[in-house]
């Protein structure tokens, strides 16, 4: 896979009502595990629903050098033939992890517990983010590293089929932290515990559980959680379906609730509630979301939402202790700040300074190109909107990052001038099939 392509800029106008049924693709997040603990598990996993972005297939193609059979059929279902927990090959060649920090920090975790070296490399914007915070805590457990580049990729994790389980307070709430540290204790003896002060999305856990490992969550006096993962589980081979990604439904959510006229269906969205805070914020704000047809799925919740313009929203301040479950969310949540009427407050934003790009930079100097008067802080980001969209007209630059790409050409649909980005193909990481869905909608969105 080579990572040098050639940018390509789109433009968004003002968009007519929207209209019509989203098929938003599957959850990123789970859509990794399965391939990741299919890999791990004895027989065969059929996956239905699962998204097929550039990062999941960065994550596939590592399982496959793991020594697992992954194979995509033609109806969509994905099926992955492993080999057990004892028995992962070597990977005979460098594991290229393109733009996916999740496959990357999970696979540090998952590959820590055997007795053989697993080089990682990515794109120009993986190998600036930082693995130390999931380095830590597996050296601890006895793992080893080489890496010239201060906990940055390129980097070689040392395994060691003789790990020791530890207990490990997270310092940033993670679940790429959280989860590595999992994988990893799923080859120590006894048992190993994170505990994390807010809730973190807990797909690792809850899927794990599915494939028969023992995890245990308690609440601990002070608030915090305790999740225990038992070493050495029997893991089997399972059916899954995935729901679709909350992170991707917010898009055209938004797209809707700034579009007057807008009125659009989206199915099977995962309504976990430690991911799913964008759309409590969004209500608060005034958003007509109606949920519907709450179930299960996989052991995940899923709903459908019914999405109406209802006229423009009103600022609020978002609650610190909700971050966790919509930190990717925040670059799209400031596009509604920026439309709406009076001031949103967001605090506790400092692990947006650590994703794809500085997003938290990325959506301050974009939105002010676009007229909105704003001020940023070192964790925190305070938007005063006046009721209507902002001017807009103004060309973003995206930091190679699909979701402030996607953020700003769902504010375009609301401006008064087009807003553009200087290079939209990062969006298929996570959602290739962004820009024709949203045309389908209505949506002024092309190439420039």
């Amino acid at each position: 896979m080579t990572h040098h392509h050639d940018a390509i800029s789109y433009i968004s106008g003002k968009s007519p009502a929207l209209r019509g049924d989203v098929d938003v693709p599957g959850d990123k997040s789970m859509s990794h595990r399965s391939i990741m603990f299919g890999l791990l598990a004895d027989g065969k996993t059929t996956v239905k629903g699962i998204l097929t972005g550039e990062d999941v297939l960065c994550t596939a193609d590592a399982a496959r050098a793991l020594g697992a059979e992954v194979t995509a059929q033609e109806d969509g279902t994905w099926v992955i033939k492993g080999n057990g927990l004892t028995n992962l090959t070597a990977p005979d060649r460098v594991l290229d992890m393109g733009n996916s920090g999740t496959s990357t920090r999970l696979l540090m975790g998952l590959v820590a517990g055997y007795d053989f070296n697993t080089s990682f490399t990515g794109d120009a914007s993986l190998t600036k983010r930082p693995m130390g915070r999931v380095m830590k805590p597996l050296a601890q457990m006895g793992a080893s590293f080489i890496d010239k580049n201060e906990g940055r990729l390129p980097l070689i994790v040392q395994g060691s089929s003789a790990l020791r389980p530890i207990t490990y307070e997270l310092p940033v709430a993670s679940a790429q932290v959280k989860s590595a540290i999992l994988l990893a204790g799923l080859n120590a003896d006894g048992k190993t515990t994170v505990i994390e002060s807010k809730p973190t999305r807990d797909h690792t856990e809850n899927m794990l559980r599915h494939f028969g490992a023992t995890v245990e969550t308690a609440r601990l006096e002070n608030g915090a959680y305790a999740i225990s993962i038992t070493g050495k589980p029997a893991l089997t081979g399972c059916d899954i379906v995935i729901p679709a990604d909350p992170s991707s439904a917010a898009f055209p959510v938004v797209a809707a609730i700034l579009t007057p006229g807008s009125d659009i269906r989206l199915d099977n969205i995962g309504m976990n509630d430690r991911r799913a805070g964008i759309f409590t914020t969004l209500i608060e704000m005034g958003a007509d979301i109606t949920i519907e047809n709450e179930r299960d799925m996989a052991g995940e919740p899923v709903a459908d939402l019914h999405v109406r313009y209802n006229g423009p929203l009103k600022g609020i301040d978002v609650p610190a202790d909700r971050v966790p479950s919509m930190i990717d969310e925040f670059p799209i949540l400031s596009m509604v700040a920026a439309c709406a009427d009076g001031t949103t407050r967001m605090t506790d934003l400092a692990e947006l300074r650590v994703k794809e790009s500085d997003r938290l930079l990325m959506v301050a100097e974009g939105l002010k190109k676009c007229g909105v008067s704003l001020e940023m802080g070192e964790d925190s980001l305070t938007i005063h909107g006046n009721g209507k969209p902002p001017a807009g007209g103004a060309e973003i630059e995206t930091a190679l990052d699909h979701r402030i790409a996607m953020s700003f050409l769902i504010l375009g649909c609301a401006t008064d001038n087009p807003v553009s980005v200087d290079d939209g193909t990062p969006i298929a990481t996570s959602f290739p099939r962004f820009i024709p869905l949203m045309t389908a909608l209505g949506a002024k969105i092309e190439k420039r």
